[in-house]
């Protein structure tokens, strides 16, 4: 799922903010107002079936500006992108922003985006007389590094006493991770996303345990810092936040309605999708990032300070940036 601020309209500030149900009285949206975003080029890293799905679904793909989207799978690709300057906006959960920050990568948090949780868990295959992670003890078991699943795995294992040591554990991207799933190469997976309902209805794996409960929902806004020094880049970048808020929570209103737009794009079927949907614990939403989250962060890095994946010292609060702050919602 996949770290950048000014609000802007298109002719009229007031024009935009209606469309967005944004308040136009603010300072901030007057200033950006004056940003001529006609030029302006966000270069967007999203998954598949979501952002560009998701706002085309609900006419909020009209941009002021250009965007030019780029498809990953995985939110650690997504930081390694904009590291490289490949990308200009993209989100990932709190995992890759801690492997990024503790390599250095070139990267900004400009936004929180609350999420569910519901969609991450250790699977196992149907047949498997696992009961408990105990169970996995001398297993393989497949994860995707740098990922949510990487981390709940830790948590999982420790919550039983147990560390990496304990299993044999093997990297996979999410595409060979389900290839290994369903040849049967694998004793368990740690994943996320439709992979979990499309192994569940055809009958290879089942869910082992859920990690609804061991991670936060918070998923981090990463933006290029090399353009937050541009007012059309931040009046841009913070347009589009606010978009695809106002495009979760017109589907989240309206799950069938969000089932039938991304079910052909993922190519996974709509009832399996609107399963999926209908489960999610709380919803997607945007806003500034708070002091919280970066103490939550920094728990999540040292998890894996403890593990021996990150260096000592690792502290993730100098990629933080308040650029967009006073344009989102608190």
């Amino acid at each position: 799922m996949r770290d950048a601020p000014m609000i802007v309209t298109r002719r009229h500030a007031l024009g935009l903010a209606a469309g967005l149900g944004l308040s136009a009285a603010t300072a901030p949206l007057r200033r950006a107002a004056a940003a001529d975003l006609a030029h302006a080029t966000l270069r967007v890293a999203a998954f598949r079936g979501m952002d560009q799905t998701l706002l085309a679904a609900t006419g909020l793909d009209d941009f002021p500006y250009r965007v030019a989207f780029s498809e990953f799978n995985s939110g650690n690709l997504i930081a390694q992108a904009i590291n490289a300057d490949a990308v200009d906006l993209g989100m990932w959960s709190e995992i890759p922003m801690v492997f990024a920050a503790s390599a250095g990568a070139r990267i900004a948090v400009v936004a929180t985006m609350e999420g569910p949780t519901t969609d991450q868990a250790l699977l196992v295959p149907a047949g498997s007389p696992a009961r408990s992670v105990t169970d996995l003890r001398g297993k393989r078991v497949g994860y995707i590094k740098a990922t949510t699943a990487h981390y709940f795995l830790l948590r999982m294992l420790a919550q039983h006493g147990m560390s990496f040591a304990d299993i044999h554990p093997i990297a996979l991207g999410m595409s060979d991770g389900l290839t290994a799933m369903k040849a049967g190469s694998l004793d368990a997976w740690a994943t996320y996303g439709y992979a979990i309902q499309t192994l569940e209805a055809d009958g290879t794996a089942r869910i082992l345990q859920s990690a609804a409960d061991i991670l936060s929902g918070h998923y981090f806004v990463g933006a290029n810092p090399r353009g937050l020094d541009n007012p059309d880049f931040r009046a841009a970048a913070a347009d589009y936040i606010r978009r695809l808020g106002k495009a979760y929570a017109t589907l989240g209103t309206d799950k069938p309605r969000w089932a039938r737009a991304v079910a052909p794009v993922i190519k996974v079927p709509e009832p399996l999708v609107l399963a999926y949907l209908q489960t999610q614990n709380r919803p997607y939403a945007p806003r500034a990032w708070r002091q919280g989250d970066i103490t939550g962060a920094q728990s999540v890095a040292d998890t894996f300070v403890t593990a021996g994946v990150l260096p000592p010292g690792t502290n993730i609060g100098a990629v933080f940036s308040p650029a967009l702050t006073p344009l989102l919602p608190a």
